[in-house]
């Protein structure tokens, strides 16, 4: 039964989860999951990603937001980690941001910015 948990849990847990937290949270404008853990939700193959990058848009307070990730990342078994911008840092240049946006992407809240 452990397998077809973790299996769940990966599959639909995190994105669930974060959703939840990140809805009590004033100031959150949207997020969504990026690199490797968005790559596989999506089909992509590879290997089973050891972490899962969040991107968290707009104004939220930062420790509550690191507070939401502690409690995930204790029900997921896995770092989770946040990046927080405004819409105005998210809008700007940079090659980074340039990488996320072209990459693979799940929405958790609101839209994606980029689409």
């Amino acid at each position: 039964m452990e397998p077809l948990r973790e299996i769940l849990t990966i599959a639909t847990g995190p994105v669930v989860i974060l959703a939840e937290e990140l809805a009590r949270i004033h100031g959150v404008e949207s997020a969504f999951l990026y690199g490797s853990f968005a790559a596989r939700l999506l089909g992509d193959a590879g290997p089973a990603p050891h972490d899962i990058d969040v991107m968290v848009l707009g104004e939220p307070d930062v420790d509550a937001v690191y507070e939401a990730f502690a409690r995930i990342e204790a029900a997921v078994h896995r770092p989770v980690n946040p990046t927080i911008l405004t819409a105005e840092e998210f809008a700007a240049p940079s090659a980074f941001l340039d990488n996320v946006r072209s990459g693979p992407a799940v929405t958790v809240i609101g839209e994606l910015p980029w689409r």
